[in-house]
């Protein structure tokens, strides 16, 4: 019907978006979803080092001269820039200059909602107004706040461009196991009388959704990307399976993170606590306010991407064994590891 809901969204002139880093889960259903739209031809870039790339429609690898908007999916992706150890502030300041080249109007960033940081303080849900205070550590955190300050000199730089800061709860894929989220859930349960924290988890296809409207809404400012609600602590640990685990002493379980990061690699990486200690779940208003809604929960997106755990089918009374005898193989461990340590430091300072 004419003037319906929709009619906004799908009027659209016809654009050419970039898509920067989308070779992922999400670079492949945002040049989808944008292309189901219509009026809109879609350049993919898995690097942003030169501008050119493949038309999803035709097929054809092309130079790119001109483009409406660039959308840079690559600095957000923690998996990616775990494993090629890529600086999310030098990916998006490439992407800029690939806008730049592109003589692009408007620029759609991907951040994520951790660059609010997790405090005591923090107002439940935090809505786009707070300020960012992502924790000083974790460096993923801390460098998506740096592209913003860059993405908003970008748009400063030259009147008439606009741009879409989206910050989103942690998303997943259905079949795809996130390890920003399994590091997370890692982190629950470890204090002793403390409850965890609420959290949020976003079905990629409602992030895929937020991004084709600021694409074809033209928006300009920041969004959270959020489900409705939360879930809380306690809930998380159920839909993980409940893995047996032993609460431990505060300086006793810190310690033990660090070492686990720095010699086994994980699984919470280096700043990472905080977000399992405190609140930092976001508001969806703002966005909702522009006609976007999303369609999957929070329990429902959790569930979807993480796989049963062997621990589902044990009995009750044998996950506490487990858990009971696991804490002394783990003090055990703990005492190897620092003994180690104190060895290793030994021999180095005989030399």
């Amino acid at each position: 019907m004419a003037g319906g809901p929709d009619s906004r969204v799908r009027a659209v002139i016809a654009l050419t978006a970039v898509l920067t880093g989308a070779g992922g889960v999400l670079g492949r259903r945002v040049a989808a979803a944008l292309e189901a739209e219509g009026g809109v031809d879609v350049v993919l870039l898995d690097s942003v080092r030169h501008p050119s790339g493949r038309s999803n429609g035709g097929g054809v690898t092309r130079e790119i001269v001109a483009a409406d908007v660039v959308i840079d999916l690559g600095s957000s992706d923690y998996d990616r820039r775990a494993v090629q150890r890529e600086s999310a502030t030098e990916f998006v300041a490439t992407t800029l200059t690939v806008a730049d080249d592109l003589r692009a109007d408007q620029v759609v960033f991907v951040s994520s909602a951790m660059v609010y940081g997790a405090f005591p303080n923090n107002p439940v849900p935090i809505t786009e107004e707070a300020a960012l205070r992502p924790d000083v550590e974790f460096v993923f955190a801390r460098q998506l706040a740096s592209a913003e300050e860059l993405v908003d000199q970008w748009r400063m730089a030259r009147s008439g461009r606009m741009t879409t800061v989206l910050r989103p709860a942690v998303a997943l894929a259905g079949g795809r196991q996130s390890r920003l989220a399994g590091a997370l859930v890692a982190g629950l349960g470890q204090r002793f009388a403390e409850d965890d924290p609420p959290a949020q988890f976003l079905h990629v296809d409602d992030l895929v959704r937020a991004i084709v409207l600021a694409v074809t809404r033209r928006l300009d400012g920041v969004y959270n990307v959020a489900p409705d609600g939360w879930v809380a602590g306690a809930r998380i640990r159920a839909l993980s399976g409940e893995r047996p685990r032993l609460p431990l002493p505060e300086r006793f379980s810190e310690v033990l993170v660090r070492l686990r990061w720095r010699f086994l690699r994980g699984p919470i990486p280096p700043g990472l606590r905080s977000y399992t200690r405190e609140s930092w779940v976001i508001s969806n208003g703002r966005l909702r306010d522009e006609g976007w809604a999303p369609t999957v929960t929070n329990e429902q997106a959790y569930v979807e991407a993480t796989d049963a755990p062997w621990w589902t089918v044990v009995s009750p009374k044998r996950r506490q064994e487990l858990a009971l005898g696991g804490g002394g193989l783990l003090v055990a461990a703990v005492l190897a590891t620092v003994a180690l340590i104190v060895r290793r430091q030994w021999r180095r300072d005989r030399r």
